[in-house]
């Protein structure tokens, strides 16, 4: 698997656009910017906030937004087939990558539902509401502790040999889990928590970036909403002329060439936020500073 990343200057004050952090190339053969978009927040219902919801996905597109994150856990299907609506078709370039592995058994009920044969239904169905024949990358929403994992990889990666699969990825694993997955298929990302204040999953990380594995860490800005963040969070963040949230977005991206965060909003401005993130670079000292920061809360 290869992948590079590579930097364009910026201007202060300017509009970020997401290649501006760089690109990656996931398995090998996408190459997306490296900030992404997380499409979990888009409501898809009632029709107004629809045709909000629709729009922020548009102009996500339209800023340079190469990798977008949802899954049937989403509404249940519902956020893919609002994707479809708003982006198909699809322009070149552009992968949507959605997550399988977890099915609702009740109004407000969910289980693992991992087996092969519940796998291979889960992957129809996501194409159906995409409107695609080939998912770029397929996720495994969760590791079922019900079945082995050398046949939940096992059943996507045949999905893979037939062609409705391009490249595996897992969501919420340990680092034995990926390891053990990777005897079964080749695994092109991980998805687990991992932000500056919570990073339990430090290992995992370092473990995907030395394979040349995409790491995508979700709920990456969570900490800049909250009243009581880190002093050095708001120096930093002023130092920079930036909010919280976008310093949390340049330090993912400083972290390690192979983290692809994937905020996600429903609003226009938000998305613009955290957009202009690509251009941040922070120095070395900020860095430093940032890295001995703890939460004051319990994120981890």
């Amino acid at each position: 698997m290869t992948s590079s990343t590579s930097s364009t200057s910026s201007t202060p004050g300017t509009a970020g656009t997401p290649g501006a952090a760089g690109t990656f190339s996931i398995g090998g053969e996408h190459r997306v910017n490296r900030l992404g978009f997380g499409a979990m927040r888009l409501p898809t219902e009632p029709a107004a906030d629809r045709k909000a919801a629709l729009a922020v996905a548009r102009r996500a597109v339209e800023r340079g937004v190469t990798l977008i994150d949802t899954a049937h856990l989403y509404g249940w299907g519902a956020n893919e087939e609002l994707l479809a609506e708003a982006l198909y078709p699809y322009p070149d370039g552009l992968l949507i990558t959605t997550k399988v592995g977890i099915l609702r058994t009740g109004p407000e009920g969910w289980a693992y539902d991992a087996r092969p044969e519940s796998l291979r239904e889960q992957v129809d169905q996501g194409l159906r509401r995409l409107r695609i024949e080939r998912v770029g990358l397929l996720q495994l929403h969760r590791i079922d502790p019900k079945v082995p994992i050398a046949e939940q990889v096992g059943a996507l990666r045949e999905l893979q040999e037939e062609g409705k699969i391009g490249h595996i990825g897992l969501s919420e694993v340990t680092t034995a889990q990926l390891a053990e997955a990777r005897q079964t298929a080749e695994i092109a990302s991980v998805q687990n928590r991992y932000n500056l204040f919570d990073r339990e999953h430090e290992q995992v990380l370092e473990a995907c970036e030395a394979a040349g594995i995409a790491f995508l860490p979700w709920r990456p800005v969570a900490a800049a909403a909250e009243p009581d963040r880190p002093s050095a969070l708001t120096t930093v963040a002023t130092d920079l002329g930036a909010t919280a949230a976008q310093v949390l977005l340049a330090w993912l991206l400083a972290r390690s060439p192979v983290v692809l965060p994937i905020p996600g909003t429903a609003s226009l401005a938000h998305l613009e936020e955290n957009l202009a993130a690509a251009h941040l670079r922070l120095t070395d000292s900020q860095r430093a500073l940032l890295d001995r920061t703890v939460a004051p809360t319990d994120h981890h």
